[in-house]
């Protein structure tokens, strides 16, 4: 089967954080862009920051620059989201999705991204 499946979401007070993971199943990460978003309302989604699974070569938000840091582990095909300093307007549904890094220049974009997970639900709250 091929899949996205993102975990570690969960109930943080203010400050606190999380590490977000996003493993693929069923295919390799290999030349793809791998994106986070996050839920800002129906069917609107803003782009937190991407990786290029081969390289490594990351790109933020401006909303999330110096809080969060995206990571890679090829040997896991397994992207990371370690969000640090969460506050109430962080929370919400996050997605990880991807992008064929042959097809166009990447950007935070979500209508560039063609294959996305099901979402972990962040809560941040007193």
């Amino acid at each position: 089967q091929v899949q996205l499946v993102e975990s570690g979401g969960g109930l943080v007070q203010p400050g606190g954080s999380l590490k977000l993971s996003c493993t693929a199943s069923g295919f390799t990460l290999d030349n793809r862009i791998i994106g986070w978003f996050r839920q800002a309302q129906e069917d609107v989604y803003e782009g937190v920051a991407y990786i290029s699974f081969s390289d490594g070569t990351t790109h933020y938000a401006d909303s999330v620059k110096g809080r969060f840091t995206i990571a890679r582990d090829n040997a896991k095909n397994t992207v990371y989201l370690r969000m640090n300093n969460l506050q109430r307007e962080d929370a919400t549904v996050y997605y990880c999705a991807t992008l064929d890094v042959e097809a166009i220049r990447p950007t935070l974009d979500p209508r560039q991204y063609d294959f996305w997970g099901q979402g972990t639900q962040v809560t941040v709250s007193s």
